[in-house]
């Protein structure tokens, strides 16, 4: 092509045109969606509707799935989308679950002395510095192994730390056996955040590919979840958390064994 003509003066293939501005904003849509589940989260805790928090943080969860697929989808991956992404998930993953479990009761135990008023304010703010550390790693790490994930993924994370207040708000819960169960699920999952256990990503799930009919099983399965949330969606996402390091403990004991039996 001659250097007279400009590129618009071309009409281009389809596959290679620009998408309009309005899709463009479609992906941080959906991200501003997780923005408002995050917010709407810390609000009901606030007001001490501990059940809608744990439902909102979901709702962010589901949206921050669908805006890097839209963006994919679309071809609309963006540096802004990016930073804007990373924001939005500080305050649906990090600050909001910390302040759901804060709110649920943390600070009852200022009632048992202030150590552990102390300490339970110190668990939550523990949670938002890892929810910070591990999204700042993500974005600044390329992943060897896209199978797998270094640390917890924070949507993960407050997934487990919603649904058990979620949970125990439908109950009866008091006490301190309950409040320190509270602060060190807390602790724990912000500390597999920042740990360098390998989780399981899906990203070699071919969704656009023939699905195998063994898959049609989840269907029930993801009926029961929602049947029986919160306690199914605790429990799933409790098991993924202990995962990881579940599996380094079974290595190093089988490890260990072998080392033991060839010797």
């Amino acid at each position: 092509m001659s250097a007279e003509y400009h590129s618009s003066d071309v009409e281009q293939p389809a596959e290679t045109r620009r998408p309009s501005r309005g899709v463009y904003w479609l992906p941080n849509l959906f991200t501003t969606g997780t923005l408002f589940g995050g917010f709407y989260a810390i609000v009901a805790a606030i007001d001490g509707n501990f059940s809608n928090a744990g439902i909102a943080i979901f709702v962010a969860m589901v949206a921050d799935g669908l805006d890097g697929r839209v963006a994919r989808w679309t071809n609309t991956q963006s540096d802004f989308g990016k930073e804007y992404d990373s924001i939005c998930d500080m305050v649906a993953f990090g600050l909001a679950p910390a302040i759901v479990v804060y709110q649920w009761g943390i600070e009852r135990i200022y009632d048992y002395g202030k150590f552990w008023g102390r300490f339970g304010w110190l668990a939550c703010f523990f949670y938002a510095v890892a929810a910070a550390l591990r999204l700042a790693r993500f974005n600044t790490r390329s992943a060897a192994d896209k199978r797998y994930f270094e640390g917890l993924p924070s949507p993960s994370a407050a997934a487990t730390v919603a649904s058990f207040i979620w949970l125990v708000s439908e109950f009866p819960v008091t006490g301190v056996v309950a409040l320190s169960l509270a602060f060190a699920i807390t602790i724990c999952i912000g500390a597999l955040m920042v740990s360098k256990f390998s989780y399981w990503s899906g990203k070699e799930l071919n969704m656009r590919g023939r699905i195998p009919w063994v898959y049609a099983a989840l269907i029930p399965l993801i009926y029961v979840v929602v049947s029986l949330a919160p306690v199914s969606l605790f429990t799933l996402f409790g098991l993924y958390a202990a995962s990881a390091p579940l599996y380094w403990v079974w290595r190093k004991l089988t490890r260990k064994k072998r080392v033991t039996e060839s010797s």
